[in-house]
């Protein structure tokens, strides 16, 4: 089984959670870690921006990844969020175990 990670940012620690909780309890992801407070900087309407955010890894298959994707996105508050697929060079097989064991 091939673990992968995807990252995304949230508008606040309330949708990152409320998203992670949903990804968990629809068995996309097997486990997500919501990250502490982040600063993005970034172009949107042809202005300069800057926000305070969230960011979250989401754990999932390689077969569910495109799914969670999609779920995510869904959720999620803006209009284009950021949700990119990370590879997962090497994992302990315990590890993936525990992932392959809670995604379908």
């Amino acid at each position: 089984m091939t673990v992968v990670s995807i990252y995304a940012v949230f508008g606040d620690s309330d949708e990152a959670e409320r998203i992670a909780r949903t990804a968990i309890e629809e068995r996309l992801a097997a486990c997500v870690n919501i990250l502490g407070p982040i600063r993005s900087i970034y172009r949107w309407e042809n202005a300069l921006e800057s926000a305070n955010e969230v960011a979250a890894i989401f754990k999932t298959s390689e077969k569910r990844a495109g799914a969670l994707m999609t779920r995510i996105a869904q959720l999620h508050s803006y209009d284009v969020p950021c949700v990119a697929e990370l590879p997962v060079e090497k994992v302990l097989e315990s590890y993936a175990a525990f992932v392959e064991a809670n995604v379908d």
